[in-house]
């Protein structure tokens, strides 16, 4: 750890910005980091939860106004952990303003706004200024595993992609309305919200673009209850008896065509009544296959034709030795890591892309699932047709 320390504005009072801070607290801990992380500013525009959060979070100060906070001179980066439709003016603000930025996913509402991020982000990049696009998943240890194991070869010739996104936070009629049911505010429903992660996770794992898709989309639930008081994601806090339409989707179903040949199947629902967060995905090569859900992040399954015909079949492999990747930093072989872990090892790979290290996924990265997104409710809308991506 070097002595300079690095002055971070968050943005947001959020669940994520919440996630976001007990990140940046702790990967100076239990990494080695080119530079001190110093939490120096929150900013809200709801004043009582600004300071409240900034107190509780540990932030040196609160602010309202994030026009100000990149004038300053002593924020070296901005972290975007707002709802997507404000990612684009307060992201390319910051690149202009030379900061550094980490944004949330997906990186816009919609590929044009992500498309001058992008633009934005290669300019500031000519200057030494590092973007990342926020998809925290690729940070789980078991997931970083199946890469390597992916691009060592050990599955062959990719033929088949099963991605899911399960959770039923939303399956309740009167569960209360949030920004996340605004297309103004979220863009899209289950799709962008959760289905984005496994476009990301399908495309890093394979290292194969998804090039084409027919999908339906449903909202099974157009209007919720209002709700006077802010809560948790999910929480119900105090109902009005009014109701607010839904105008994003409740659960997303596609197939998709990737570049490389292989087929994949994927599903995003807030419905499935019964599992909290099942983030899961299943590759399947010419010479092997994987599978991981997330609801059991600290193992996968492994299956190997170079094993022996009287030993063939699914293996678990536990991602707790320090040979998986960031599990040395932890805790001993066996221990388990959390969802708060994926988070810290985000700010640490982040900071770490400041000093020179690969920066990913980039906006650019990001921007090609824009385009997936993109593509889904294009071909949603034409009643499945097939429709290609880009």
């Amino acid at each position: 750890m070097t002595d300079s320390a690095l002055r971070v504005a968050v943005i947001g009072a959020g669940f994520m910005a919440r996630a976001h801070s007990h990140a940046w607290r702790t990967a100076p801990r239990f990494f080695d980091l080119p530079r001190e992380p110093r939490l120096s500013v929150l900013v809200s525009r709801d004043e009582a939860r600004g300071r409240r959060a900034a107190q509780k979070w540990g932030w040196e100060s609160w602010s309202d106004d994030w026009q100000a906070v990149l004038e300053r001179d002593d924020i070296d980066v901005v972290d975007v952990c707002t709802p997507g439709d404000t990612h684009a003016e307060i992201a390319i603000a910051a690149l202009r303003a030379g900061k550094h930025v980490l944004c949330e996913k997906p990186l816009a509402n919609d590929p044009a706004e992500a498309a001058e991020m992008v633009a934005a982000a290669e300019a500031a990049a000519r200057g030494g200024v590092v973007s990342m696009c926020g998809y925290s998943y690729r940070r789980t240890p078991a997931l970083a595993s199946i890469r390597r194991l992916i691009e060592q070869g050990a599955l062959g010739a990719i033929r088949h992609v099963r991605a899911q996104y399960l959770q039923d936070w939303l399956s309740d009629a009167d569960a209360p309305h949030t920004w996340r049911l605004d297309r103004a505010s979220a863009g899209s429903g289950a799709l962008g919200d959760i289905g984005a992660h496994s476009i990301d996770t399908a495309q890093w794992l394979t290292g194969e673009q998804i090039d084409g898709v027919s999908a339906r989309l449903r909202t099974f639930v157009n209007s919720r209850p209002r709700r006077s008081a802010e809560v948790g994601l999910g929480g119900r806090g105090d109902l009005d008896a009014e109701r607010l339409p839904v105008d994003v989707d409740d659960a997303a179903a596609f197939i998709a065509e990737f570049s490389g040949g292989a087929l994949g199947v994927f599903e995003a629902t807030r419905m499935a009544l019964g599992r909290r967060n099942a983030n899961r995905i299943e590759i399947n090569g010419d010479r092997g296959s994987v599978a991981f859900d997330f609801e059991r992040m600290n193992e996968f399954e492994f299956y190997s034709e170079d094993d022996g015909a009287d030993r063939r079949g699914f293996r678990t492999i536990h991602a707790t030795d320090p040979a998986h990747p960031y599990a040395e930093a932890w805790w001993p072989t066996g221990h388990g890591l959390g969802y708060e872990h994926t988070f810290t090892h985000q700010i640490v790979d982040f900071v770490r892309s400041i000093d020179g290290a690969p920066a990913t996924p980039s906006f650019a990265d990001a921007l090609q699932v824009q385009r997936v997104l993109a593509a889904v409710e294009q071909s949603a809308t034409d009643e499945g047709r097939f429709t290609r991506v880009g």
